[in-house]
């Protein structure tokens, strides 16, 4: 009895194991953040903890996961981000988990009162001086495009369809910082002013200027996508954005994933449809972007879904 009570009492007087940190890496869009939360949430179920966010460029996120720096990122769009994939290494050191949602898009864009006063349907009617002046913001005589950051994948889409189109001496890619750019474009467009840019789902900036309604988006002249040979990046009714259609997948380190298969399991099986995202999104940007309202965003969204949650949290318990 002595040695029972003995051996009970240092059972009890023994720490309980550690949880596992897992590290999760984004880009910084404040976005995005409502994603993580959801991410987070499961992974605190599951028994996991949930270090503070690491941040950065689109390449440099590919190779913090493949490298272990980081254990995963929830935006991984296939194909955009094929490039950044092989460049880190590829399958021998990462997983795609998902995908998270599909279909996501991008295209260029104008305001709807400019395209149907001078018929403008195609990037390609740049190339017409009196068109391009019409979006010239710096006096040079070129449109002026909203583009996306140095380091984004779009950005790699758009300097190659500028060479590839013919572009360049007739369109200005302005690279700054996007969403500062874009609430420029969007006063602008309050005040009727002309305006281009580039633009994609999900982000609030769809609910904003709501496609078909304040927004169209231009065809390209044809198919074109860095190192892709027979791109086609046509939707089924025949309109050409330039962009494939992509899938967003969380990228996940392979050892971890192989390591941790309830957290993998999770990660693998858990799935958020644009039309949440977007108007989760728009939430954010009218003013819910304090850290507690985005968590609470995300907790109303787990709540919304709740049987499929519940149903996902038991397989991952089981794989454990």
């Amino acid at each position: 009895m002595k040695l029972l009570l003995t051996m009970t009492a240092l059972i009890l007087a023994t720490p309980a194991a550690q949880a596992k940190t897992v590290h999760p890496i984004s880009s910084g869009q404040m976005g995005e953040r409502v994603i993580y939360d959801v991410i987070e949430a499961g992974l605190t179920e599951l028994g996991y903890e949930n270090s503070d966010m690491l941040t950065g460029s689109f390449p440099t996120i590919h190779l913090s996961v493949a490298q272990g720096d980081a254990d995963y990122t929830a935006v991984h769009w296939k194909p955009l981000h094929n490039q950044f994939f092989e460049q880190a290494g590829g399958d021998d050191k990462l997983l795609r988990a998902g995908p998270l949602y599909t279909k996501a898009m991008q295209g260029y864009f104008i305001d709807k009162a400019t395209a149907d006063a001078h018929h403008i349907t195609s990037l390609d009617q740049m190339k017409d001086p009196a068109i391009a002046a019409l979006f010239d913001t710096d006096g040079d005589g070129k449109a002026n495009l909203i583009g996306c950051n140095p380091g984004w994948g779009c950005e790699a889409v758009i300097e190659h369809q500028m060479g590839a189109y013919g572009l360049r001496d007739h369109i200005n890619v302005d690279k700054g910082e996007y969403f500062a750019l874009i609430a420029n474009a969007i006063e602008n467009y309050k005040h009727g002013k002309p305006i281009f840019y580039t633009a994609w789902a999900p982000e609030w900036t769809m609910s904003v200027l709501v496609p078909g309604k304040d927004v169209v988006f231009l065809n390209v002249p044809f198919s074109s996508l860095p190192d892709v040979k027979n791109a086609n990046t046509k939707w089924e009714d025949g309109r050409d954005p330039g962009f494939a259609y992509n899938d967003d997948y969380i990228l996940v380190n392979k050892k971890f994933a192989e390591a941790n298969p309830r957290a993998w399991t999770f990660l693998n099986g858990l799935r958020m449809p644009i039309e949440d995202l977007n108007a989760a999104m728009y939430r954010i940007n009218s003013g819910e972007n304090s850290a507690e309202q985005i968590d609470a965003i995300a907790k109303e969204w787990i709540a919304k879904h709740k049987s499929e949650w519940d149903a996902l949290i038991a397989k991952a318990q089981s794989a454990g």
